[in-house]
């Protein structure tokens, strides 16, 4: 999977690393991060929830193609 935050979007209210914390963190700014070595998700089931729960929809979770 791909992940990608619009860091433009992002107001950091931090619901992507409380429903993912393996994947995501905030910057020293605040703002939403992938913590290094999980561009791809890693395999963590709560990516998606992450997110849905993002309030300005910051975060889109893309699925290659087969």
């Amino acid at each position: 999977m791909r992940i990608d935050i619009d860091k433009n979007r992002c107001i950091g209210a931090g619901q992507c690393a409380l429903a993912a914390p393996g994947v995501f963190t905030q910057d020293d700014e605040g703002f939403s991060a992938l913590l290094p070595g999980r561009e791809d998700g890693g395999g963590d089931p709560m990516v998606r929830e992450a997110a849905r729960a993002c309030p300005v929809g910051a975060i889109s979770v893309t699925e290659p193609a087969k």
